[in-house]
């Protein structure tokens, strides 16, 4: 991991990086005493277009006295882009265009590859920072794209608590290994996200093997989330990462 950039804003430390070819963010806190937790902030591609949001995310966080990372999506921002994932989204937005459910052959062929390159990616990254003497885990998960969310609750045992943002299409090879997540989940939901399916974030939400696991659903569109959402999701990381080695 090579940083490029430091600059402080406010109680936040700011740090780009990257990580053999993958940029990066990392958010810590100006005042930590001791090593602070990690949480993983997860996104839908196009990391410099997403810093504000993603800082104003970072900001309550260290708050808090959470590190807070962000790294840039496979095939998106100046990575190099896939043929195949274009060919699948166009795909899957004429199926949502028609009024039609896309098909399990088209969700299959954006999402896996993206979850197979991404949660290596992920795990890397936070080996890189798991050395660094001002993070000492434990980590968390915090929105993105949830069939990411969903593997690397799976296979990575350093992961301690997630917040999931439903919606986005699932494969159903993730549904089933969200049968065997059990850490605690706080899962968002808007209830008339024009661009995802409803009943398949509830059908998601229920193959969660957790026994601690809340879904919270608002009514409005996809940029509706209200603020108190952002306050729960962070109580709910307080109740889950304070104090848990």
């Amino acid at each position: 991991m090579h940083f490029t950039s430091e600059r402080r804003n406010g109680d936040l430390i700011e740090r780009q990086f990257v990580l053999g070819e993958i940029p990066g963010m990392l958010w810590t806190p100006a005042r930590a005493a001791s090593p602070v937790p990690l949480i993983l902030l997860g996104h839908p591609g196009g990391l410099n277009r997403m810093l504000p949001r993603l800082a104003a995310r970072a900001e309550p966080a260290a708050a808090q006295g959470f590190a807070s990372v962000a790294i840039e999506l496979p095939g998106a921002g100046d990575r190099p882009a896939s043929a195949s994932a274009a060919d699948a989204r166009a795909a899957l937005q004429r199926a949502i265009a028609a009024g039609e459910r896309p098909s399990e052959e088209v969700i299959d062929r954006l999402i896996l590859p993206l979850v197979e390159q991404a949660v290596p990616e992920w795990r890397a990254t936070m080996d890189a920072l798991l050395e660094l003497p001002e993070i000492g885990g434990p980590v968390g998960i915090s929105g993105g794209v949830i069939a990411i969310g969903v593997r690397l609750a799976h296979v990575e045992p350093r992961i301690a608590a997630a917040v999931l943002f439903a919606g986005s299409y699932v494969p159903r090879s993730i549904i089933e290994e969200a049968r065997r997540v059990t850490i605690p989940l706080h899962v968002l939901l808007q209830w008339d996200d024009e661009g995802n399916d409803r009943q398949l974030a509830l059908e998601v939400f229920d193959a969660f093997g957790s026994t601690e696991k809340q879904l919270i659903a608002n009514m409005g569109g996809h940029t509706g989330v209200p603020h108190h959402a952002g306050e729960n999701a962070s109580g709910f990381f307080a109740r889950h990462l304070v104090g848990v080695r």
